[in-house]
């Protein structure tokens, strides 16, 4: 069967995408996605290899995104400036794209060379912010970085389950927390004598 014309494997990630940010990653199937491209599902087969690809390759999608949305938020900041761009464009882009963010982090872990790939500029990026916004390096750097994904994913994961109930302003929420992060990487520069 030939594949459709106009139809190519860019589009059929970028409906997945879509369908994951409007019905949830879990609705991503085969099925769902043919349907919303108005083809039957054995035709989604000239552009991928199933639905574990089509999820790897939903993963790496999510993740360069992300990405991008972190690299440009930071642009033209350094410091502090850039470590609270970074947090607010993290958040929003879980806000914005759910799905999408959740494919991101539900394949973070698997062994895929894309994925890998994928996650280690990202993991660059957020390094190169605390290195030189505080002189974060070796083990500590990695501490730090664990400690900045750890927090905004925690934020994301407990706002998208409604885990903010009390009506106070969960921007401002973010903004504080972020500088107490602040704060401890000022500490942990001060307090540490950093590898070289």
């Amino acid at each position: 069967m030939s594949p459709r014309i106009g139809l190519d494997p860019e589009s059929v990630l970028a409906a997945a995408a879509e369908l994951a940010d409007e019905q949830g990653f879990e609705a991503v199937t085969l099925a769902t996605l043919a349907q919303k491209l108005s083809i039957r599902p054995p035709s989604l087969y000239n552009h991928i290899q199933g639905l574990p690809d089509l999820r790897v390759k939903l993963a790496v999608y999510g993740i360069d995104r992300l990405h991008t949305a972190l690299e440009e938020a930071i642009q033209g900041r350094e410091g502090d400036e850039a470590v609270f761009a970074l947090s607010e464009a993290y958040i929003t882009f879980a806000r914005r794209h759910p799905g999408l963010y959740a494919a991101s982090q539900r394949h973070h872990n698997r062994k895929e060379t894309g994925i890998q790939l994928a996650a280690e500029r990202t993991f660059q990026l957020v390094g190169s912010v605390l290195k030189e916004a505080y002189g974060l390096k070796g083990d500590t750097a990695i501490h730090a970085m664990r400690g900045l994904r750890s927090v905004l994913h925690g934020f994301a994961s407990l706002e998208r389950e409604g885990g903010f109930g009390i009506g106070l302003s969960v921007d401002e929420s973010l903004k504080v927390i972020t500088a107490a992060f602040i704060a401890g990487m000022r500490t942990l520069r001060r307090d540490h004598s950093l590898e070289s």
